[in-house]
């Protein structure tokens, strides 16, 4: 037999099983089976243990543990330290796991594979500092739970090595689509670096910090998927070679020309002319988006039609949008470079034996310690009161109808339900506020602290600023909610239980200014969410360009990440 037929022989084994190869190295040799619940202090040849879904092999002249997928093709190669192996040992042989202790030169680990699961699990020993992963590939993403993913692409770092940020996951693609290498961290603490040779990411290494590391590799055809995006593809309907292998949440990177990425969910379809679905993370209500125009809206972006979707056959489309939109700040949004697909979480129809991002995450860590990883609490929209518009409309409804006397319960509730949306989103406006001016007083402490890195902080003390320009713009037309309860209070007094020709206009006067507010408040607070998004990607772009600004960059996401919690509903956390 081939190494390779041994390798997938092992694989469709199915349960927890252990080998001997007997010949270090041999391309020909036949393994021989460790007897369940046995234990080995050392090995005739190299140490194989699979769980059906991975197998692991440790060889003698090796420098790491070489992961192979279910159709026994080489996907990664763990390694702590470097030089020869100097120890091999099984330490579990059960029904339910199997796990070898490895020591090279310097560091030792112990590496785990469970009945079932589609990860290893590596916990360091003594020496052990970080953990390479060494998987050829063009991209690295780092999942974002609250705000746009980051690609880092090869072809845009310079340099042989880059620092990323320690964010939990990092995503590396593999094979041409038909693999991902998901890697899952305790700790953000836990510093990233990659590393890269012929314009290709050669490896990603993660330091231990004490804490465990996992690694799985999810492989099946089109798993992943990447598409040039031209300047003549700009909002153009673009057929994509690429079929979707499995319903999920499938997230859909699309590059600006500055590198920057706009990170959408692809719209689901189960039956030709119905609604398309918007796939909703974490058990919340999903979206329905109309099938012949795929129009959206967001208060920054205007109308537009949804970018990414599939069809019933699970055929997936791109229309990348080039946008005049309505801030200085994205005069025009545009995409240019690689698109990257691949599964960020489940929907009710995914397959059971089937893996996305977020089922690697609590798999590794646990469904609670996940889920608070992820702030699953902090990621829900609020919505307090009602908002402006739909309180306008009632309102106008009922003393069209002349029932203002009958529903004066609704109208007084609409009234106390607007000052309620007013000053709700007011609030999130001051803390966006609150954010911008003590980031860039914190910046220009950086300034003086780091003058060497004076022209990346000066790029997000750019950007942090439009927070104030954006304010300012609108200052004015926002008022304040003490000015909506004014108009609450003169409406009460003036209007409500006025008749005569003269009230239509009173009301409709009222229902204008009211809506005013509302609508100025409701695309500030988008717009400083827009800023507050663009500072945490580009701090990791930075970093990634210029290992220096790391402690610069880890300060801004965390700071963005909290300013970014429990968004108001017209903030459209999820594009």
């Amino acid at each position: 037999m081939t190494t390779a037929t041994l390798l997938l022989l092992a694989l469709q084994q199915g349960g927890i099983s252990a080998w001997d190869t007997g010949n270090p190295g041999a391309p020909k040799s036949g393994w021989t089976a460790v007897a369940r619940d046995r234990m080995l202090d050392a090995f005739k040849g190299d140490a194989a243990i699979s769980n059906g879904r991975l197998t692991l092999v440790v060889r003698k002249d090796g420098k790491g543990a070489e992961v192979y997928a279910p159709e026994g093709v080489l996907r990664a190669v763990l390694s702590a330290g470097t030089g020869p192996l100097e120890r091999l040992a099984l330490v579990e042989n059960g029904r339910s796991s199997a796990a070898l202790e490895a020591s090279w030169k310097g560091a030792s680990v112990r590496l785990r594979l469970k009945r079932g699961e589609v990860l290893v699990e590596v916990e360091p020993g003594a020496g052990a500092g970080s953990l390479r992963v060494e998987c050829p590939s063009r991209f690295v993403v780092l999942p974002d739970f609250f705000a746009d993913d980051i690609v880092i692409d090869a072809a845009r770092i310079p340099g042989a090595s880059a620092e990323v940020p320690s964010e939990n996951f990092l995503v590396q693609t593999a094979g041409q689509g038909d693999a991902l290498v998901v890697t899952v961290f305790e700790n953000r603490e836990q510093d990233v670096r990659i590393a890269l040779a012929d314009r290709r990411i050669a490896s990603s290494s993660i330091e231990f910090g004490g804490k465990k590391i996992w690694v799985a590799v999810l492989a099946e055809p089109r798993i992943w998927h990447s598409v040039e995006i031209r300047a003549e593809d700009a909002n153009r309907e673009i057929p994509l070679e690429w079929t979707m292998p499995f319903p999920a949440s499938w997230r859909v990177e699309l590059m600006r020309p500055n590198g920057l990425v706009d990170s959408w969910d692809m719209l689901l379809q189960d039956r030709k002319g119905h609604d398309y679905v918007k796939p909703a993370w974490f058990g919340g209500p999903a979206e329905k988006v109309n099938a012949s125009t795929r129009r959206r809206f967001t208060e920054v972006l205007g109308f537009f039609p949804y970018p990414a979707w599939s069809d019933p056959e699970r055929r997936g489309f791109l229309q990348p949008m080039e946008l005049q939109t309505r801030t200085k700040f994205v005069p025009v949004l545009s995409y240019r470079g690689p698109a990257v697909l691949y599964p960020m979480s489940r929907v009710p129809e995914t397959p059971p034996d089937r893996f996305t991002v977020v089922d690697v995450a609590r798999a590794a860590l646990g469904v609670g310690p996940c889920d608070y990883i992820l702030d699953v609490e902090g990621q829900k929209a609020e919505i307090k009161g009602v908002a402006t518009c739909n309180a306008r409309d009632l309102i106008l409804d009922v003393f069209a109808k002349g029932e203002q006397k009958k529903r004066k319960a609704d109208v007084l509730k609409a009234l106390d339900d607007t000052l309620a949306f007013v000053t709700h989103i007011r609030a999130r406006i001051g803390t966006y506020m609150d954010f911008g001016a003590k980031l860039r007083s914190y910046l220009a402490e950086q300034r003086k602290a780091r003058p060497e890195l004076a022209a990346p902080i000066d790029e997000l003390d750019r950007i942090a600023q439009e927070m104030d320009a954006r304010f300012q713009e609108r200052a004015e037309r926002i008022q304040s909610p003490a000015y909506v309860a004014k108009l609450n209070e003169d409406f009460r007094k003036d209007v409500l239980e006025a008749a005569g020709s003269d009230v239509q206009p009173k009301v409709k006067a009222y229902g204008d200014a009211l809506t005013r507010v509302g609508g100025n408040q409701d695309k500030l607070v988008s717009e400083c969410r827009w800023v507050a998004r663009t500072l945490r990607q580009q701090a990791a772009l930075l970093l990634a360009a210029e290992p220096r600004l790391a402690p610069v960059a880890a300060e801004i996401r965390a700071r963005t990440q909290v300013v970014l919690k429990n968004p108001s509903h017209h903030e459209r956390a999820r594009q």
